[in-house]
């Protein structure tokens, strides 16, 4: 049998995640080479500021370098601009080549040119003009696919993954599980892995990382009260509910998806 290759993880957010990661990006690079990984991916919220720093840091290091982000793409056209609140759902992006990091350069831009609303948007006539040369995960829970399994309209979900398959190609598109502790997660995982055996979009275990330690939780938290302009002692305020948003080692990762092992 051959030896299975290393965990990476592709689900990463530096302090260039503005007021939400709390991760600086050499702190990631020596955890990433103290665990053994070969590479490490970067996907900051809605821009690649922190792109050169960590492809130099890592190249210089020896570390392969995968550039990504985690982008906001508008429930409907990225040109809507009236509602309020949140008009978005979450997708991560992998540059595979150079032509997907110069199409990442583009969405982002896109993002903060033309769909500015609340956060940097792009919507899917731009992931349909740009998406050659990228991988796609399914992303959290603000995913548009998690978002629709929540909402307990399995269908929907279905429509979304296979609309995200056909731009990116059956290659390129996986369904993203993750597990934080979280109910949400565990109640829509199963159906996720279901999806994923009926049409056979493959999948792809990540952790959300958002800070270093376990115990760096708590100066996130207050980081998170910094950027909502919260106090800490508010309770109808945003939080993480649990303290597994961290840079977790290959062997817990293992051990939390030990049922998809693959």
């Amino acid at each position: 049998m051959p030896e299975k290759p290393p965990f990476v993880h592709l689900h990463n957010h530096s302090d260039f995640s503005l007021l939400d990661g709390a991760s600086k990006i050499e702190s990631l690079v020596d955890a990433a080479l103290a665990m053994g990984m070969p590479s490490l991916a970067l996907t900051d919220h809605g821009n690649l500021f922190g792109a050169i720093q960590f492809y130099g840091m890592a190249r210089k290091k020896g570390l392969k370098p995968i550039l990504g982000c985690e982008i906001y793409v508008a429930k409907e056209s990225r040109h809507k601009k009236t509602g309020g609140g949140d008009q978005s759902n979450h997708l991560v992006l992998l540059a595979e080549n150079l032509d997907g990091y110069h199409n990442l350069i583009r969405l982002a831009s896109y993002g903060y040119l033309e769909g500015f609303y609340y956060k940097p948007r792009i919507d899917k006539e731009l992931l349909s003009q740009y998406g050659s040369g990228l991988i796609a995960l399914s992303a959290c829970l603000k995913g548009a696919v998690p978002q629709k399994l929540l909402m307990e309209q399995p269908d929907a979900a279905l429509a979304e993954a296979m609309a995200l398959r056909d731009i990116f190609g059956p290659e390129n598109f996986y369904l993203e599980l993750q597990d934080h502790n979280l109910p949400a997660q565990r109640r829509i995982n199963p159906a996720i892995i279901e999806m994923a055996q009926k049409t056979g979009i493959p999948l792809v275990c990540t952790n959300d990382s958002h800070y270093l330690r376990r115990e760096d939780s708590v100066a996130h938290d207050v980081l998170l009260c910094i950027g909502t302009g919260k106090v800490v002692a508010q309770a109808d305020r945003m939080r993480y509910e649990t303290d597994q948003f961290y840079f977790k080692s290959p062997e817990e990762m293992k051990e939390i998806f030990k049922d998809v092992p693959e």
